[in-house]
């Protein structure tokens, strides 16, 4: 008879493995890492993240479900390709959710998280000046996914997260054509101060006006 307890150590080991595949390729592919159209190997995956199939392929079902992915039925897995054309759609939703997530954070912060937000600030004042792209990016990441988990809404999170990186595909494409970079990730000091002040309505307009600009900024380079 099986041990309970050993079949939920192991499917919880293969939770696991899928997650880090998953955090691994997603940054990959909203990195441009993987090219737009790439065609993506499981077992190539596998061999480089040390991990048998089942975790990899766990990871791309869940990219396919956030339109990072794309598979074809007898043909194979590829990274999705970027339209432009979606930046509008995607904007609209990030425009009026993630306003609502600063919103909700401002009310909803918990102390140990207040920490956390001092970090960034913290962060994001030594990156004045910085030339360092990739870095300035994380942390631009960093902060829009603290902000999510504040609001204390999981659907609310998960569904900001895939917009999210579906716009941070579209912001690497253009990524060195853009000329107010460093301003725009800077804008986050002035929400992340609404939000620890519990200014909800001004963190909300905040971070709606970022999304904005950003769509703007990203049109104008097009």
């Amino acid at each position: 008879m099986t041990d309970i307890s050993v079949v939920q150590r192991e499917g919880a080991s293969r939770g696991l493995l899928a997650d880090r595949a998953y955090r691994e390729l997603r940054d990959r592919l909203v990195t441009l890492r993987i090219p737009p159209g790439s065609p993506i190997d499981e077992d190539v995956i596998g061999r480089e993240l040390q991990m048998g199939r089942t975790p990899v392929r766990e990871a791309i079902k869940r990219l396919a479900l956030e339109n990072l992915v794309t598979v074809f039925p007898r043909r194979g897995t590829f990274a999705s390709e970027i339209n432009i054309t979606d930046l509008a759609h995607i904007s609209d939703v990030r425009g009026q959710l993630e306003g609502h997530a600063a919103y909700r954070a401002a009310e909803r912060i918990t102390e140990a998280q207040r920490a956390e937000l001092a970090a960034l600030l913290v962060e994001l004042e030594a990156s004045r000046g910085t030339d360092d792209v990739e870095s300035l990016m994380a942390l631009d990441a960093r902060v829009h996914r603290f902000i999510y988990h504040c609001a204390a809404n999981p659907f609310l999170e998960e569904t900001l997260t895939r917009y999210f990186n579906l716009s941070l595909r579209i912001w690497y494409l253009v990524i060195d054509r853009l000329p107010h970079l460093f301003a725009r990730v800077h804008e986050h000091q002035d929400v992340l101060d609404a939000i620890a002040a519990g200014e909800a309505a001004s963190a909300r307009q905040i971070l709606a006006g970022h999304i904005a600009t950003f769509e703007s900024e990203i049109r104008s380079v097009l």
